[in-house]
């Protein structure tokens, strides 16, 4: 049985509670606030065991690797202006495909999907500056 120390935890816990689905040096900068004493390399070793084990997930953006402990089937939305990360759960269950979940060459147990665009907040920005003008 794996060993459940306290900066595991931590990290474990601390996933389970956010959804911006921060990155590893998100992560140790909060661990540090609670554990002084952790270091950069126990967090990305953390990380490392939890991803393996299957207890999160990983998102790779265009600049950085974003951690989830959703492992619920879900997709992501990824803002290709900030960088949000953001879950969505419906869109995906209307999919002929994922409600069968049977394609043609075999049953589907879960899936990893990752749409990208730009956000809303980042459209509002955008089309603010521009009546600005």
């Amino acid at each position: 049985m794996e060993r459940q120390t306290i900066q595991k935890k931590f990290i474990f816990d601390y996933l389970k509670i956010v959804k911006s689905h921060p990155t590893a040096e998100v992560i140790y900068k909060e661990a540090r606030k609670k554990i002084p004493t952790i270091s950069q390399g126990t967090v990305y070793r953390i990380l490392n065991n939890l991803k393996n084990g299957g207890k999160i997930q990983t998102i790779d953006t265009k600049e950085n690797i974003r951690f989830d402990a959703d492992i619920s089937s879900h997709t992501h939305f990824i803002c290709e202006k900030c960088n949000t990360v953001f879950d969505v759960y419906d869109e995906c269950s209307k999919c002929e495909i994922l409600k069968n979940k049977k394609i043609k060459v075999g049953k589907i147990n879960h899936y990893k999907i990752n749409f990208y665009g730009i956000c809303n907040k980042c459209q509002k920005i955008k089309h603010g500056s521009r009546n600005k003008k």
